[in-house]
């Protein structure tokens, strides 16, 4: 897939330890790969970020780690169970992979683009009442 690679991403995965830049850049392509438009930038001073009319995803690597925070997550059907943290966070949630484990690469694409899609009708805040919970009318 080709895309407009972010070179500060490039040197954010590049320093990571050989299993996490497998993970991150797995992620990113699955990412990328849910919508051509996804731009890649870096926010938070260090972090990467995947955006398309609001964010889409971050990654942190962590020690044991990489944590991918979902944005709108709260609002993102996962039947699957992959999500692993940020369930009282009414707007982002996170999916962690650790050395040795595979990237839920099908559950996550298909997450990455309903975030999309929420995110061109208008984000959380519209899909959502003012209390976060509640559907608008």
């Amino acid at each position: 897939m080709t895309y407009a690679a972010d070179p500060r991403v490039d040197a954010y995965i590049d320093a990571l330890p050989e299993w996490q830049q497998v993970i991150c850049r797995e992620v990113r392509e699955l990412v990328h790969a849910a919508d051509p438009d996804v731009v890649e930038t870096i926010k938070r001073t260090v972090q990467p970020y995947f955006v398309l009319d609001g964010n889409i995803c971050a990654l942190l690597a962590a020690k044991q780690h990489v944590n991918v925070f979902l944005y709108d997550g709260a609002i993102v059907p996962d039947p699957e169970g992959i999500i692993t943290g940020g369930h009282g966070n009414k707007t982002a949630r996170t999916v962690a992979v650790r050395q040795g484990e595979t990237v839920p690469a099908a559950p996550l694409g298909g997450m990455f683009r309903q975030i999309i899609a929420n995110n061109r009708a208008g984000g959380w805040r519209k899909l959502k009442g003012p209390a976060g919970d509640q559907p608008k009318s």
